[in-house]
């Protein structure tokens, strides 16, 4: 295959979907001339993700990535819906109905193997339904799959065989649930290539909509991700983001507490157990991520004079940016109950009759639900 000539054709990156240009390094989708030679042309800004993981900021607005998946309802597909199993509150697409229109819809939950081995596939999958329609989804099938491990991609792929029914494939998600790194085994499986698609830590790499072409004249579409802008992610520097993504299974902690007493997590997050009897509570957090405990009546002036020392992240250089923490207060009136910290994990309280207050940055969502594990 010669060079190629951008006047004629236009090329796309395989990385991340966008179109290619040669002319202004600064902007979106830029390559250097020399690399239209190559064989699969990749991006600048991929180029560095992939072989440095460095990231280069580039605005899409939201208004941009909703005109993409505008599209998908009038169309007939298949919807693989994914959601990061460790941050289900936090990685759920909210209104997917509104873009899949009635095309029916797969539920795949990725990085199973950040869970404890100790939770059973059937009790998650069970977990997952009820979730689902408590958020007003019906999906026609759900999965887990890890795509980093590569556990059970092969089943995945088979189901969306059948159940595609010689229809399109779109893939949906937020911002950084592993939907590439799972496109990526999916390609490998099929074709043997690797790492086809940009994967890194770092939200909102795929930028446009890339198609992989499937036996039938079909394809299956990676579309970008949606920024879900109450995950914890969008409110740390990178280095710290790397500190509150788990890379491998979650050593839960646990710990008995009293009444008046806090857990900080890093300066990130406060949990205080406000009143109640003596009880346990479980974290399931990056085990990077330090857990500090206090008497309540200590918490903010150790905050005010900590942050940034013993509670980090954030670290000292990132203070100014990093917003002031909002309590949202919670009474559990039944056992085992989830307090969710969206992108960052989440705290089981086993007993009923606890009153929490759980502070997160400004815009950082906190949830309660029935507990995962």
């Amino acid at each position: 295959m010669g060079g190629l000539d951008l006047e004629k054709e236009q090329i796309s990156c395989v990385g991340c979907g966008v179109t290619i240009q040669t002319e202004h390094p600064e902007k979106i989708g830029y390559a250097p001339s020399s690399s239209l030679q190559k064989e699969q042309i990749i991006c600048q800004r991929c180029f560095r993700l992939k072989h440095y993981n460095e990231v280069q900021d580039v605005s899409l607005t939201d208004d941009d990535f909703l005109k993409i998946l505008n599209g998908i309802g009038s169309k007939d597909a298949l919807i693989v819906k994914l959601v990061d199993i460790f941050d289900f509150n936090g990685s759920w697409l909210p209104g997917i109905q509104r873009f899949v229109g009635h095309n029916p819809v797969v539920l795949i939950g990725n990085k199973s193997d950040l869970l404890p081995k100790s939770v059973k596939p059937n009790k998650l999958i069970t977990w997952m339904k009820h979730m689902s329609v408590e958020l007003g989804l019906h999906p026609v099938d759900i999965m887990l799959v890890s795509g980093a491990k590569g556990h059970g991609i092969e089943e995945a792929m088979e189901r969306i065989e059948e159940l595609r029914e010689g229809r399109d494939v779109y893939v949906v998600g937020c911002t950084n649930v592993g939907k590439s790194t799972f496109i990526n085994r999916i390609i490998k499986q099929g074709s043997g290539e690797e790492n086809v698609i940009t994967t890194s830590y770092f939200p909102g790499t795929t930028l446009d909509i890339i198609e992989i072409p499937l036996d039938d004249e079909r394809a299956l579409i990676d579309t970008p991700g949606i920024i879900n802008h109450h995950q914890m992610a969008h409110f740390v520097g990178k280095e710290d983001l790397k500190v509150i993504t788990p890379k491998k299974e979650i050593k839960p902690r646990v710990f008995q507490l009293n009444a008046g007493q806090t857990l900080f997590f890093g300066g990130l997050a406060r949990f205080d157990f406000i009143q109640g009897e003596r009880n346990s509570f479980t974290c399931y957090l990056s085990n990077e991520l330090n857990i500090h405990r206090t008497k309540l009546e200590k918490a903010d002036e150790l905050y005010k004079t900590h942050l940034g020392e013993l509670l980090v992240p954030p670290h000292p250089s990132e203070l100014d940016d990093f917003p002031p923490l909002v309590a949202h207060q919670f009474s559990i009136k039944e056992g085992k109950t989830d307090i969710v910290f969206s992108g960052l994990g989440w705290v089981t309280i086993n007993k009923p009759g606890a009153v929490i207050s759980a502070h997160v940055p400004k815009g950082v969502q906190v949830t309660i639900r029935k507990s995962l594990i």
